[in-house]
């Protein structure tokens, strides 16, 4: 099953139906912060924000709804919403957004981008579902809503994995149940999180790909930036920084350090016990390190961030979870 027909069933599977589908769908019972029914919502709401067409549609007033505190995406292509505000002037929104009564007030819960560019188009108002959601399927809404359509790039998605998992102290397996993705496509984006920022910014402008970054990963932590600075000017393939990496790793490449000081990284150690390091770190998605002595007796450290970091490799160990590099 590919991964966007993963993602249109978790989708689905919380909005009820997939964000894919066109059209007006039947519009629900409207419910109050608790989820109760409350009848009409016209009867609750001031008729000069909210109205409802011929049809039944529901349509709120743009300047009431509240942007979500959940969204994940914090960049926005204005040529992307630019085009879209000239297929709205044309056709309208195809798509009523999503939104949830909170406290009296009304929260965008999916369709910023169709908010966006509405606005651009000078709509003043736009077709709506209200639904009753709380904080952590409002999250889970935004998550899934952005992975299907444009995608985010890889910080953005680690940022939102991340935050939802700390926020409701959720393992990455509980959290890839509920939005249909793989427990491994969600660590080796949360990994990402580790990169120097200044190497993090570099794939948020687009100057780096996700398959950079995780290479990257690979080498030792004040040798990031420069090497990732590299790969952008010199237009390098994943394949070719993969390489690159493993490469140092067995110590036949020189690479220069945030100190400016070229040096050969693992030329001191055995090449083939840096080159298991390397393979390990990268099946395990977490820092490897072997140590061996003359009579070949040895120890494998395994490095983790956190409690939960701990609990996947924990389950890699014991045969119940999947390695990263099986991620899509």
């Amino acid at each position: 099953m590919s991964s966007q027909r993963r993602l249109g069933r978790g989708l689905e599977a919380l909005l009820g139906r997939s964000l894919d589908e066109q059209g007006h769908p039947p519009v629900p019972q409207a419910t109050d912060p608790m989820g109760e029914p409350i009848g009409e919502a016209e009867n609750f709401v001031d008729p000069g924000v909210m109205s409802r067409d011929e049809e039944g549609q529901r349509w709120l007033d743009i300047g009431v709804i509240e942007a979500n505190p959940f969204q994940p995406r914090k960049h926005f292509d204005e040529e992307q919403i630019a085009d879209l505000a000239d297929s709205i002037r044309e056709h309208g929104v195809l798509q009523p957004l999503l939104v949830r009564r909170l406290d009296g007030r009304f929260q965008l819960v999916a369709g910023e981008r169709r908010l966006r560019a509405a606005q651009a188009a000078g709509w003043q108002r736009v077709p709506v579902q209200v639904r009753a959601c709380d904080d952590r399927e409002t999250a889970e809404l935004a998550i899934v809503e952005n992975l299907q359509r444009t995608d985010l790039n890889a910080i953005e998605k680690a940022t939102s994995f991340d935050r939802y998992l700390r926020e409701y102290d959720c393992t990455q397996e509980e959290l890839g149940r509920r939005i249909h993705i793989n427990r491994a496509t969600i660590a080796n984006l949360v990994r990402l999180l580790e990169l120097p920022q200044e190497v993090k910014q570099m794939v948020i402008d687009g100057a780096l790909t996700a398959g950079h970054a995780k290479s990257i990963l690979g080498l030792p932590a004040d040798q990031q930036t420069t090497f990732a600075k590299r790969v952008s000017s010199e237009g390098l393939t994943v394949r070719k920084t993969e390489e690159l990496v493993q490469e140092a790793a067995q110590g036949g490449l020189r690479v220069v350090g945030d100190d400016g000081v070229s040096r050969q990284p693992g030329a001191t150690r055995s090449e083939q016990i840096a080159a298991l390091e390397q393979e390990l770190t990268t099946a395990l998605g977490t820092k490897v390190a072997l140590s061996q002595n003359a009579k070949g007796a040895g120890k494998i450290t395994l490095h983790f961030k956190d409690a939960d970091e701990f609990e996947r490799l924990r389950a890699i160990l014991r045969g119940e979870g999947q390695p990263v590099t099986n991620a899509a």
